[in-house]
C-alpha cells in the first residue's frame, strides 16, 4: 500500500547536514556546542540493547557502549529517541559520554508496587496512542494512555532536564483496523466515542489494508519525530511498515479469540520516514501504570475538574458530600458513571505512586486516611445510637 502527501517539512531530508532529517536543530545544536569543544560528536540512539546503542551520526549509524552514562536512577538510562554526545571516529570501542538534555519523556511506571519510572521514548513532538478496532474499544485504556501522554512534557522536567511546558508533544489516537468495522455508521459512532473522552485530541481512524487514514497520518508524522504506543495486536508495526513502504518491523496476525499481538516488535526503534519525520516503533504494553501524571489526569478529565471548582467546599473527594456539583451532573446524568470511576481511580493511582516519593503527599494522604475514619466511625456510632 502506498499514499502520498504534501509536507513543508519534507524539505528537511534534503537537508545539506546529515542529522537535519533526525531532528536536529538550532537549539540542540546549542546544547551540544560544549562538548563540541571537548571533540565529541552529536548522535541520536536509535535502538538501545544489552549496554550498547546504535546511534545515527553525520557519517552513519555507529555502535556505542553506554558504560559511562549507567546511572543508578532507571529515569535516565539512555533510550531510543535521545540525543547523545559521543566519541569522535577512531576509538575502539565507541562510548557514549553523556545525554543532551531531554525535552520530553513518555514515562510510565514500571509496577504499582513500586516507584520507579521506565522512560519509553524520549524528545518526541507527537504521540500516536494506537488502538485496534478488531476488539471492543477499552475506553479506560485509552483514558490511561492520555494522560501519560499529556503529562510527557513534565516528565522532563521530573528528570532535571529542565524544559517543563516549552516543548510540548501533541497525543493522536490512532483507531487502526478500521477496514474491519463494517460500516461507516459504526465507524463515526466509535469515533465519537474516543473523542468524548479525549477533549481538543484528534481521532483518526487508519486502515493499512486499504490506505483510509494514512495520507493524515503521514502529514502529522512528517513534522518532527513521532511515537507509536499501544498493546500487542493494535497494528503498530504493520503501521509503520505502511508509512516506511517497506517491511522494517516483522509482524504476526493478532490472536482471533481476543486480538491480542505476540510482542513481535521487542525493541524500541527510531526509523526515518520517507516523507520527512522520524518515528519509534515500541513494543506491545501490557501495563501502563501511571508515573506522576496529574496534570494529565486533570487533562483528561477537564470537564469532572471544571465541576469540582463549583463543589461547596474545596476538598471535596466527590462521594457524599452536600453540594458536591460532580454528584449533581452524576444524578442528572449530565456525567457518566464509568467516567467518574475511571477518574477516580486514576487520580488513586497517581497518588499512590506520587506518595512512595514526595513525604509531603504521603502526609497528606495519611490526614485524609484518618481523617475518613474518624467520619466513619462516628457514622457508626451514631447509627447504633451511641452518640450522647
Amino acid at each position: 500500500m502506498s499514499f502520498s502527501f504534501s509536507s513543508s517539512s519534507s524539505s528537511a531530508v534534503s537537508s545539506s547536514y546529515p542529522l537535519t532529517p533526525y531532528g536536529w536543530d538550532e537549539d540542540w545544536a546549542a546544547a551540544f556546542s560544549p562538548y563540541a569543544e571537548q571533540g565529541l560528536v552529536p548522535g541520536r540512539v536509535v535502538r538501545v540493547d544489552r549496554g550498547q546503542c546504535d546511534v545515527i551520526t553525520a557519517d552513519g549509524t555507529v555502535r556505542a557502549d553506554t558504560a559511562f552514562v549507567v546511572p543508578r536512577d532507571p529515569m535516565r538510562i539512555v533510550c531510543t529517541g535521545d540525543w547523545v554526545a559521543l566519541d569522535a571516529a577512531g576509538g575502539d570501542p565507541r562510548f557514549v559520554r553523556t545525554l543532551l538534555p531531554r525535552r520530553t519523556a513518555f514515562v510510565r511506571s514500571t509496577s504499582s508496587q513500586r516507584s520507579d519510572g521506565q522512560v519509553l521514548a524520549t524528545n518526541v513532538d507527537h504521540i500516536a496512542i494506537c488502538v485496534s478496532l478488531a476488539v471492543e474499544l477499552d475506553l479506560g485504556r485509552v483514558e490511561r494512555f492520555l494522560a501519560l501522554a499529556l503529562s510527557s512534557s513534565e516528565g522532563a522536567a521530573l528528570l532535571g532536564d529542565g524544559s517543563g511546558g516549552e516543548h510540548r508533544p501533541q497525543p493522536i489516537v490512532v483507531l487502526t483496523k478500521a477496514d474491519l468495522v463494517p460500516d461507516a455508521v459504526t465507524l463515526s459512532h466509535l469515533v465519537q466515542d474516543i473523542e468524548a473522552i479525549a477533549p481538543g485530541v484528534q481521532v483518526l481512524p487508519v486502515s493499512s489494508t486499504t490506505g483510509e487514514g494514512l495520507d493524515v497520518f503521514g502529514a502529522v508524522v512528517s513534522g518532527g519525530t513521532s511515537v507509536l504506543l499501544g498493546i500487542s495486536g493494535a497494528g503498530k508495526s504493520t503501521l509503520a511498515n505502511t508509512l516506511l513502504g517497506r517491511e522494517a518491523m516483522e509482524v504476526q496476525a493478532a490472536r482471533d479469540v481476543d486480538g491480542k499481538g505476540r510482542h513481535t516488535t521487542t525493541t524500541r526503534n527510531l526509523l526515518l520516514l520517507p516523507h520527512g519525520g522520524v518515528l519509534i516503533d515500541t513494543p506491545g504494553l501490557r501495563g501502563v501504570g501511571l508515573f506522576d501524571a496529574g496534570t494529565g489526569v486533570g487533562e483528561v478529565f477537564s470537564e469532572i475538574e471544571e465541576l469540582a471548582a463549583h463543589c461547596r467546599f474545596h476538598d471535596c473527594a466527590h462521594e457524599a458530600e452536600p453540594g458536591c456539583a460532580v454528584l449533581g451532573a452524576l444524578d442528572d446524568g449530565s456525567l457518566p458513571e464509568r467516567r467518574l470511576e475511571s477518574y477516580r481511580k486514576l487520580i488513586r493511582e497517581n497518588q499512590r505512586i506520587v506518595a512512595k516519593t514526595d513525604a509531603r503527599v504521603r502526609a497528606e494522604i495519611l490526614r485524609d486516611w484518618k481523617r475518613k475514619g474518624a467520619e466513619g466511625r462516628a457514622a457508626m456510632q451514631a447509627k447504633r445510637g451511641r452518640v450522647r
